[in-house]
């Protein structure tokens, strides 16, 4: 059984996560410059075995498109053409940014800590990732 690998996209930074060898659970894996994101993904690819991708879907809390949604179907797009073999998932991400920050204020984070959009986009990429586990079970 291979990994699945959680991306939450955004136009300057994108938060990756992954799941274990049992794809039980998701943890956080790093924060990577989006213009990086086609090597990283290439890199990690060759390392472990991908069996699928999730991305989070933005969508307005009326369900339409955002004015990131255009650019998530841009990468999903070139993530099918690059990976053919690898299941692409799209889940909704609504309100998991505001999950991420008050996940990390919970953890009794310092404030500096809490203020690093990086870590926000890591862990949200790790809620999109377990949504997905918790519904595919």
């Amino acid at each position: 059984m291979g990994k699945v690998l959680g991306i939450d996209y955004g136009t300057k930074r994108t938060g990756i996560a992954i799941t274990d060898a049992m794809q039980i659970i998701a943890s956080g894996l790093t924060t990577v410059a989006t213009h990086t994101l086609d090597d990283f993904i290439s890199n990690l690819v060759k390392k472990e075995t991908i069996e699928c991708f999730v991305v989070g879907d933005p969508k307005n809390l009326d369900g339409t498109a955002t004015d990131s949604t255009g650019y998530v179907n841009g990468f999903v797009k070139r993530i099918k053409q690059r990976y053919p073999e690898i299941p692409i998932h799209q889940i909704d991400e609504r309100f998991t940014s505001k999950i991420a920050k008050q996940s990390i204020l919970a953890s009794g984070a310092k404030k500096k800590v809490r203020q690093d959009k990086a870590l926000v986009d890591q862990v949200s990429a790790a809620i999109i990732l377990q949504n997905y586990l918790d519904y595919k079970v």
